[in-house]
């Protein structure tokens, strides 16, 4: 009851905060998502939600015209007497007369095709129009579960934290951002985000960001996953043929194309649908595109949808982009659903003074207590209306935070789970307390048995704790293995302490130390896995081992953007060792293991190397020449530059051994490049 009364109050005060709302729709009463509302001539205004439904802030009474837009539909313009507040403005859009002449009919050319050879002939100067501005940006991420499964691999997938209902569908993700977006070319894009918001999580920064969706179809190509063929690029009449659909004049008297785009191979890097472009300035006037997940190389995806809408700017004779929406379809595992990300771009300025001092590497920042706006300021200054299905999504979710965060709550979910099963006589036990951020964990033995001819059946217990701190940036880690050898009769054992400054230059330091049996080759990485049946089954022992006695001490940080140091200083005592079995379970006459020694297969009893001591120093750099990176307050991501190599930088140096020849310098250097070679594909080399 209390929630209903909550939900209630909650939508009248986000309608009563709104001076003009309404609903758009077609003629079939069919409700109008995404339609681009303003007062005429200002840059500001608004965008119809999911159910048609608008709110437009308008402060003072008065007479207005206001203006709906919305591609494939005739511009609306309604001028109005406002005398009192909240004002209700209801209306129906009537979709857009297209018409294709006899002329057209009739050419033995398609006219589309000179109409693109056209607009190519002004990508360029179309693109440099977006080299400068300023502007307002609004986001909002939406991710929908449908008919989702019970049960993934035996295991429980339960209502996913309150999102899913009783038919197991329901909201898994909601965000929005409110940020302020700088353009200053050849800088990239740079956004500051004033306002962020995550349903279910008050102390969550949503990741929707202006960079990810900054679909600008005047480049040559688009990025998703890989890179798509743009349908106006230079290139373009090599993936996509073309048709004149029709053409209408919008509100200002343009003349407006509407051409459907065509690709000439199936599984092309490509897009279908429509693109519609102003006649004589060849500019984009709006598109709606479509590609497949297989095409762009993303599995889970079935499909790929991009609209977006363009507005005229008189002054500065640019049609600047308004509005998109990302909408996808995805399945995989059992679980289906959708997706949309909406973002809208308003108070345009194209001749802004900006300095290109204010620009650096870090291409997206957050203004202090981004996350902490209230209810009031979203109501303000969202300008795409809340759903009523997100509306709830929000209260639910937000009441089910405190409750899931509270003390009580996770002390009970602790209990259940920190009770000895069967299952972890196999698996292990793990002990947690949730809201000290505290975990102890111990493995089975049972799971780590295995077999080589110098230990024997050989088996290993990990004991592991865990304390991550309040702003879980720092945390603390102790880890222990204890390992047991039945042919050598031999306990070993090792320690290891981790501890992690922070998430933005990831300092990390960490000591450690034991006796272990190493592997000659570590790269082999699965070997001692496979060594068991290979040994067993087939008397073939491939895994080579010696014993390491050690102190080590571990430090990384990156030190600068784009430059990552990686240390280690350590003390070794290495020792040979020797088969000390020949257990096999189909022993053959003509087969015999090979000795421990990697060199002489059959030297039996034969060291491979002197017992010796030796201490080594590493020290390690990565360089990532012009990395970009996005500062969230809870940490530092890099994106790295496609336009240059990472190159690495080692050395080595062992000293102070108990033999000359373990003494010894060694540099090392290593360039790595990955080139996108546009829709063909990727060229990487290494030098």
């Amino acid at each position: 009851m209390k929630k209903s009364l909550l939900l209630l109050l909650l939508l009248f005060c986000i309608k009563l905060s709104a001076q003009v709302v309404g609903t758009v729709t077609s003629k079939e009463n069919q409700p109008l998502a995404v339609v681009n509302i303003f007062v005429e001539n200002t840059r500001k205004g608004t965008t119809t939600n999911n159910d048609g439904y608008y709110q437009l802030d308008i402060k003072n009474t008065g007479n207005y015209t206001i203006v709906f837009q919305y591609l494939g539909f005739k511009t609306l313009k309604k001028t109005v007497t406002i005398n009192s507040f909240p004002f209700t403005l209801d209306v129906v859009l009537e979709e857009e007369d297209i018409n294709l002449d006899e002329v057209v009919l009739n050419a033995k050319e398609d006219p589309a095709i000179q109409i693109i050879r056209n607009t190519i002939a002004k990508r360029k100067e179309n693109l440099e129009k977006y080299n400068t501005y300023t502007a307002d940006f609004y986001s909002r991420g939406l991710l929908q579960l449908k008919d989702a499964p019970e049960k993934i691999f035996g295991q429980e997938v339960g209502d996913l934290e309150g999102s899913l209902d009783s038919t197991r569908s329901g909201i898994i993700y909601l965000s929005e951002t409110i940020s302020k977006l700088e353009k200053l070319s050849p800088k990239p894009l740079k956004e500051t985000i004033t306002a962020s918001k995550v349903s279910g999580n008050s102390n969550g920064f949503s990741f929707n960001n202006a960079t990810d969706v900054d679909f600008n179809f005047y480049e040559n190509t688009i990025s998703l996953e890989t890179e798509i063929v743009s349908p106006i690029a230079d290139f373009a009449f090599n993936y996509y043929n073309y048709k004149l659909v029709g053409t209408f004049y919008d509100d200002s008297g343009h003349l407006v194309n509407k051409i459907e785009v065509l690709p000439k191979r199936k599984n092309d890097k490509t897009f279908d649908g429509f693109i519609y472009i102003v006649e004589d300035q060849w500019s984009l006037f709006g598109l709606e595109l479509n590609i497949t997940g297989q095409q762009a190389q993303i599995a889970p995806v079935d499909l790929f949808t991009i609209n977006q809408s363009f507005s005229y700017f008189e002054n500065e004779k640019v049609w600047g982009k308004i509005s998109q929406i990302f909408d996808f379809t995805f399945g995989f595992m059992g679980f289906n659903g959708s997706g949309r990300f909406t973002a809208v771009y308003s108070d345009f300025d194209f001749n802004p003074n900006l300095d290109k001092n204010n620009f650096s590497r870090e291409i997206l920042s957050f203004k202090d207590n981004a996350n902490k706006k209230d209810s009031l300021y979203w109501q303000e200054k969202r300008p795409v209306p809340l759903t009523d299905a997100e509306v709830k999504d929000y209260i639910k979710k937000d009441s089910i935070q405190l409750v899931r965060e509270s003390q009580p709550y996770l002390d009970s979910v602790d209990q259940a789970e920190n009770k000895f099963k069967l299952g972890d006589i196999l698996g292990g036990y793990t002990y947690k307390n949730s809201f000290k951020k505290k975990r102890f964990s111990i493995s089975s033995p049972i799971s780590a048995i295995q077999f080589n001819t110098v230990q024997g059946w050989n088996g290993t217990v990990t004991a592991n704790y865990t304390k991550r701190y309040k702003d879980s940036e720092k945390y603390f880690n102790i880890k222990s293995d204890v390992n047991y050898g039945f042919a050598d009769d031999r306990l070993r054992g090792t320690g290891t302490i981790n501890y992690r400054f922070n998430n933005k230059n990831r300092a990390f330091v960490s000591l450690s130390g034991g006796s272990k049996v190493e592997q000659f080759n570590p790269s082999l990485t699965s070997l001692p896995l496979l060594n068991t049946s290979y040994s067993l089954w087939f008397e073939k022992n491939y895994l080579k081992l010696y014993d390491r006695s050690f102190v080590q001490l571990n430090y990384n940080q990156e030190l600068v953007n784009g430059l990552h140091l990686y240390s280690n200083l350590s003390y070794n005592n290495r020792k040979s060792l020797f088969n000390t079995t020949d257990q096999a379970w189909y022993p053959k006459a003509d087969r015999v293991y090979t000795s421990n020694n990697p060199v002489n297969p059959t030297a039996y009893g034969v060291s491979s190397f002197a017992n010796h001591h030796i201490y080594k120093l590493n020290l390690n750099t990565r360089i990532n020449f012009g990395q970009n990176y996005l500062s969230y307050p809870d940490g530092k991501y890099n994106i790295n530059s496609g336009k240059y190599p990472t190159l690495y930088l080692a050395m080595e140096n062992g000293f102070n051994g108990n033999e000359d020849i373990y003494n010894y310098n060694e540099f090392k250097a290593l360039l790595r490049h990955k080139v996108t070679i546009g829709a063909k594909g990727e060229f990487q080399y290494n030098l």
